[in-house]
């Protein structure tokens, strides 16, 4: 990164307000914690909420532009059980940045010939170019959780998975490859689960969330605790940890790991060009012409 002058911004640690301190107070630096937090007395307001979220992402664009600008490579992944809140905090996430920037990666089931193949050699041409931010909804590590639990996968190609994937992303974060890595797991209890998922199937606009698999797996929830365990143990590594999230409240989640990621990634504000429109051309001889054109109707 080049050195920041005299002129240069504030860094995103010195422009952004911590949600938890009075206002008007700046975060210096973002606290870190391997301790339990305690649960929230209540849930967020939406109003709260939007207040937040606007300030953040106009963060988000900071950091997309200077991930540009540098080149860098970021990858996000996103693992938890059903209905923990990944979609929507990977929407909160991409909300207002590029698309062409920040890539959403949610692969289907493996075909045959997928299942062939090396296990990680699915998910390489996925992987982010200079430039690129790359967030997985549900990553190589669905044979850690679903493949394991489910039976899709045996108990040895899940070993060797387990022994795989440190030495996997070693090579992504390190060398010439030089991926900015980021392994967030949503956890959500019994309770909050079951709420969402009933929800799914009684609303309408969540019921294409409810799948049989889902069904099978909220039966299996003690399997998948056991699972996520030995995932933890053997793939919480000093170069690509593990950061938990509680998601029982989706906003604050959205909030908290939108946070998270921006104190994660070292950005500068990049100064952007002076833009004015320009004046537009005169008419000319140009007539406006009366075309049979089918319009939308306007029922609004």
């Amino acid at each position: 990164m080049g050195k920041k002058g005299k002129s240069a911004k504030k860094s995103r640690s010195e422009r952004v307000v911590n949600p938890d301190m009075p206002s008007g107070t700046v975060a210096t630096e973002l606290p870190e914690t391997t301790e339990t937090p305690e649960k929230p007395v209540k849930r967020m307001s939406n109003r709260t909420y939007l207040k937040e979220l606007e300030k953040l992402e106009a963060e988000l664009v900071h950091l997309q532009s200077w991930v540009v600008q540098q080149g860098l490579k970021v990858v996000i992944l996103f693992e938890g059980r059903d209905g923990a809140g990944k979609g929507g905090t990977i929407k909160a996430i991409t909300g207002r940045v590029s698309p062409r920037v920040f890539r959403v990666v949610a692969l289907p089931a493996p075909t045959e010939r997928e299942k062939s193949q090396l296990y990680a050699q699915r998910y390489l041409p996925h992987l982010p170019a200079a430039g690129e931010v790359v967030i997985f909804d549900r990553s190589w590590y669905n044979r850690a959780g679903v493949e394991r639990v489910m039976g899709f996968a045996s108990e040895e190609q899940v070993q060797g998975f387990l022994k795989m994937a440190p030495l996997f992303e070693k090579v992504m974060v390190g060398g010439l490859n030089d991926i900015i890595l980021l392994k967030y797991w949503l956890e959500v209890d019994m309770d909050e689960q079951t709420r969402r998922l009933e929800a799914r199937i009684t609303d309408p606009r969540k019921q294409w969330k409810l799948s049989p698999m889902d069904l099978k797996s909220y039966s299996r929830w003690y399997d998948y605790s056991r699972a996520r365990d030995d995932m933890f143990r053997a793939t919480d590594t000093e170069w690509a940890p593990w950061f938990v999230a509680r998601s029982n409240d989706k906003k604050r989640v959205r909030l908290n790991i939108i946070q998270h990621i921006l104190s994660s990634i070292p950005y500068e504000v990049v100064k952007q060009p002076k833009i004015t429109l320009p004046k537009r051309q005169k008419p000319g001889d140009y007539q406006e012409v009366k075309l049979p054109l089918k319009y939308v109707p306007e029922v609004y």
